[in-house]
Order: structure tokens, then sequence, then C-alpha cells
């Protein structure tokens, strides 16, 4: 195990992965759509919400240990699915799986993923949940599901916000597809990272692990990207999630909720849980952040007397941030960049790392603020009117409509 003590926060980390990572990968994670405002409003309206210092309160036999839909989590914080993940780090979803599977948090596989479904069921012990995303061909995705209650997986993540796909001009200058297309430029830029084609000449694992030789008709990678382009379904409607749901039978998860009325539908679909999610500001540039969505969200599901947990993404880069998400109502967190940069970084150390770092940050912040235990923490560890004032900033937050 690498001895990465000098790295301390999550800035850390993505510096050393975007010397580590080909241009067009490292872009491909550290970016958002058209001008990237929300990509960044994501991370900024955290810093604007203050915490208050408590003395002289025990601070001994802290704890961040609570539950995601019934699942012990040592914090309340998920990987969150990521497509691309195998090329931050060769066989990289199966390295972030076992960091946090060691650390005692869950995984979370993308349909978008290298390493297919079998590949992490193969080289992990802990079942880890799927995220699915719908496509048109509908015995494809029965077969998905399937595949998904083979491998044991304990739950499925249901990503609503991606019925078309965001323009990211990033993607778009670097040629990013699927597969990525070996233009001149990014051979010269490949030609600058030693370690990470070594990684990748020592795998065989560089494609769409749960597409390629499942999808009809996508036996190879020269057929991968004509298949990706025509299968993500803009149809997709509230009425296909009771469909989906049947059909899976277990824990459910919606992803990408960042409106009351949405997380009210998310609430009556009988749904485990509802993400308030802008997909890292990769989908709609100009949306709020996630963090100013949250309490809306939560006060739309409480009216409606529901169960259903609401966790949060989008912007976490840090312990702190999810410290103040917990206490605004939140019942969970996942991070995206956030480990990502871990595991180009240094693998499965790297992730190891980032989740070392969250995990202390919030233990300290949650301990100077007067809590012992992650359960305890409500909004009284903000500054009365920092979340509001964040609010009243956005312009762009439409009047509450449920």
């Amino acid at each position: 195990m690498k001895d990465l003590s000098k790295i301390t926060n999550i800035e850390d980390l993505r510096q050393v992965a975007q010397r580590k990572i080909p241009r067009m990968f490292y872009d491909y994670v550290d970016s958002g759509s058209w001008t990237e405002t929300t990509y960044r409003n994501n991370e900024t309206d955290f810093d604007r919400i203050k915490l208050r210092q408590r003395v002289m309160v025990d601070m001994d036999n802290r704890s961040l240990e609570t539950e995601m839909i019934g699942e012990t989590v040592k914090m309340p914080v998920a990987i969150a699915p990521t497509g691309f993940t195998g090329m931050m780090w060769a066989d990289g979803e199966i390295h972030a799986a076992r960091a946090a599977e060691k650390f005692g948090v869950p995984f979370s596989l993308s349909t978008m993923s290298i390493c297919s479904i079998e590949d992490v069921a193969t080289h992990t012990s802990k079942p880890f949940w799927f995220q699915l995303y719908v496509m048109r061909d509908q015995e494809y995705v029965a077969n998905l599901i399937r595949r998904a209650k083979e491998a044991n997986c304990s739950a499925l993540i249901l990503t609503a916000d991606l019925q078309v796909l965001g323009q990211r001009h990033k993607d778009i200058k670097n040629g990013l597809s699927a597969p990525p297309r070996p233009t001149f430029a990014n051979i010269v830029n490949l030609m600058t990272k030693p370690q990470w084609c070594m990684n990748m000449l020592g795998t065989k694992r560089h494609s769409f692990g749960n597409i390629v030789g499942h999808a009809k008709g996508v036996d190879d990678l020269s057929s991968l990207t004509a298949w990706t382009e025509e299968q993500f379904d803009p149809r997709l409607s509230w009425d296909d999630v009771a469909r989906i749901k049947d059909m899976w039978g277990g824990k459910l998860i919606i992803k990408g909720i960042m409106e009351p009325e949405d997380a009210i539908m998310a609430a009556r679909s009988g749904a485990d849980a509802l993400v308030v999610s802008n997909h890292g500001g990769r989908q709609l540039d100009g949306a709020p952040s996630s963090i100013a969505a949250l309490t809306d969200i939560i006060q739309a599901v409480h009216a409606e007397n529901s169960n259903i947990e609401v966790w949060l993404d989008s912007g976490i880069r840090s312990g702190q941030d999810v410290l103040k998400a917990i206490s605004l109502g939140a019942k969970g967190t996942l991070i995206g960049r956030a480990f990502l940069y871990g595991l180009g970084a240094y693998g499965e150390d790297g992730v190891r790392r980032a989740l070392e770092i969250i995990y202390k940050e919030c233990d300290l912040s949650m301990a100077f603020c007067g809590h012992t235990t992650i359960q305890s923490v409500t909004d009284d560890i903000l500054v009365n009117g920092t979340y509001e004032q964040l609010k009243s900033a956005l312009p762009y937050l439409a009047p509450m409509r449920w």
C-alpha cells in the first residue's frame, strides 16, 4: 500500500491526476457543459454556507456511521456511478470497488463502465450498486437488469437526467467518443503519459464491458459508436419507472432530481431514494447547484409524507461539503470527481486516500461544530442565514410550484 500521507486534500489528488491522465480523459472528468457555470457553482455554493464552531463540548467517541437504504456505511458517502472510469486507471472500476469495499462505503457501477458487471462481481466480495441508463433497445435493458441481479447487486440506480446528452465543449474539441478517436494531438499527448500507457497495456479491458458482446449488433469497437449515438432513449418517462422497478424487484434509487415536482413523482414511484443531482454540471448549464436545490426537494418529499431518502451529489470535494449536505437534511451523498481524481492519481490507493480525506474532514468538522455522531447533525451547525443568502442570491431558482 502506497504511503500517501502527504496528500492532504482532494485538490492534491486532482493535480496529480491531471499530470498522469491523458488530456481527453482528464477533461472528460474535469469539465461541464457549455459555459460550465453550473459545474463551477456546484463547488462554490458549498463555500458560501458557513459553520458554527462550538467549544467546551465532549468530542470523544465520534462516529460517522449511518445507513443508506438500509445498508450500514462508515460515513454517509457512496461512490457515484461514472462512465469511462476504467480509462482513468486500467481496470479502474475494479480498483475503485475494492477501495470502497475495504473502506466501508457503497460502490456504484455505471452502465457505461469499462469493466463489466461480471468483472466487478468477480473481484469483490460484497454487493455493489448498478446504475442503469435506459436505452431504446428494451431487450438489452432487461438483460442488463438480469445481469445485475445475477451479480447480486443490492440496489439499482436509475439515471433520469440523461435522456439526451449535454454538449460538453472539451469532449468535442478532444475528439472524445465511444471508442475515443486516435487523433494526432491525442497520440502526442499519450506519449507524455508513460505510466498510464503501461497500465493500459497490462489489461484487456479497453471497451465498454456492459455493452460490447451484449448489445445487439455490437460485437467490437467499430460498431460501438453508432450504437451509443442512437440508443439513449429520449422517451423515458415516469411510466417507465414502474416497469423497471417491477423487473428489478429490489432497492431502487432515482438519480438526477432537481425540482420539487420531480421529487414528488419520485416519491410516488415507490423508489427507496432519490439523488438531488445536476449530473455534475454536465447536462443543463445554467441550472442551480445541487446544494441550492436540496431543501426545497426535502420539503416537497416531507409534504408527501414519504419515506424516500434524499441524497445529494455534484460538487462534493471535501468532508465539510458532506457535513453541510447532511445538516440540511440529506441522508447520504455521492462522490464522483473526488474519487476519480484519486483513481487517476494512484489507482486503488488513490481512491482509498480520497475516502480517508473526506472522512477525516467530515469527522473533525463535526467535532468542531459540537457533535459526536453524524446522525445528530442538523442545521444548528450552520451560521444563521448563510444558506438562505445563498438561495436568495440565485435568480435562476424558480418559485416552488408544488
